[in-house]
C-alpha cells in the first residue's frame, strides 16, 4: 500500500504524548515490503509543481522549523527536501548562538526578520526554540522567563499563521547509541570532522535534561495552528521522506489556479506585438 499523509501526519504532539514512547528506530507507516528509496522520491515532482505553484499564485507562505540533538540530520533533511525546488522562493535559515545585539532584545526579535514573505518557503535549522531548550538546560534564564517565553511562542506562532502562515514544527527525535555513531564518524572520517563541535559532548551529557525540556516544549507548544511531529531519526531516510510528506501536504492546501495574465494585458495583443518585434 506504501506510506501515506495520514502516516506523516500520525506523529503529531497531542494531549498525554510522551517522547520517552516513541522508539528512535522505528518506521511507523512503513511495511516492510515498502521500498524506502522508491517511497521518498515519488512526490519529488508534485513537490517542485507545488512550490512553483506558491511561489506564482502568492496564496501563503510555509515555515517549516526542525529541531533535534546534534548530529540528528537537520542539514541533510532541509539539502534533500529542498532539492526537488527551484531556489526562488526558498530560503534556509541556521540560527546559532545569539550575538550581544541579539541577546539585547527579545528573544523573539532576531526570527522575525527571516520569516517566509507571501509565495515563500522558508527552512529554520534550529530557531526560537533554543531559547526554552539550551536556556533552559543550562540556566542561561530563570524559570518565569522560560515560561513567560512558552506563552510568547503560542502567541508568536499564532499571528504567523493568522497572516496567512503554515507552520510545521519538527522533532527529529533520534537515540543516545545513534549519535554516538554519528559523533564517531565525525572524529575519525577526514570529510566529517570539520562538522565536529566539542560543545556537542557537552549536550550529550545532559541528554536527559534536553528530552525533558523538549517534552515540556512540546506539549506547551503545540498547538492547532502550530503543530508538533515528532519523528523517529535513526533512519534519516525515513525522516526525510516523513517530513516531505508534511510539506506536500501543507502545499496541496495552499495550491491555487495558476494565475493569469496581468490586469490589462491582452494575449492576442501581445502576440501580435511579438510577432512585429
Amino acid at each position: 500500500m506504501g506510506f501515506s499523509t495520514d502516516d506523516a501526519l500520525a506523529p503529531k504532539v497531542s494531549e498525554g504524548f510522551h517522547l520517552s514512547d516513541l522508539d528512535p528506530a522505528t518506521t511507523p507507516g512503513l511495511s516492510a515490503d515498502d521500498n524506502l528509496d522508491k517511497e521518498f522520491a515519488q512526490h519529488d515532482d508534485e513537490l517542485g509543481e507545488l512550490q512553483e505553484n506558491l511561489f506564482a499564485s502568492k496564496a501563503g507562505s510555509v515555515l517549516v522549523i526542525l529541531q533535534g540533538m546534534d548530529t540528528s540530520g537537520k542539514g541533510g533533511m532541509i539539502e534533500r527536501l529542498l532539492k526537488p525546488m527551484s531556489p526562488l522562493g526558498t530560503r534556509v535559515v541556521a540560527f546559532g548562538a545569539p550575538t550581544k545585539e541579539e541577546r539585547e532584545q527579545d528573544f523573539l526579535w532576531r526570527v522575525r526578520p527571516h520569516l517566509p514573505k507571501a509565495g515563500e518557503i522558508a527552512v529554520f535549522d534550529r530557531s526560537h526554540y533554543e531559547d526554552v531548550l539550551i536556556q533552559k538546560v543550562e540556566s542561561m534564564a530563570d524559570p518565569a522567563e522560560i515560561e513567560r517565553r512558552y506563552a510568547a511562542i503560542s502567541d508568536f506562532e499564532s499571528e504567523i499563521a493568522a497572516s496567512g502562515t503554515t507552520i510545521i514544527k519538527v522533532f527529529l527525535h533520534i537515540s543516545r547509541e545513534f549519535q554516538y555513531e554519528n559523533l564517531v564518524e565525525r572524529l575519525t572520517n577526514p570529510e566529517k570532522m570539520w562538522k565536529y563541535d566539542p560543545a556537542d559532548l557537552v549536550a550529550r551529557s545532559k541528554w536527559e535534561e534536553y528530552m525533558t525540556a523538549y517534552q515540556i516544549a512540546m506539549e506547551r507548544t503545540s498547538t492547532d495552528d502550530a503543530p508538533w511531529y515528532v519523528i523517529p531519526g535513526d533512519d534519516k531516510t525515513y525522516a526525510r521522506m516523513v517530513v516531505k510528506h508534511l510539506l506536500v501536504d501543507a502545499l496541496r492546501d495552499l495550491e491555487r489556479p495558476w494565475p493569469g495574465l496581468g490586469e490589462g494585458v491582452d494575449a492576442d495583443e501581445e502576440l501580435e506585438k511579438l510577432k512585429k518585434s
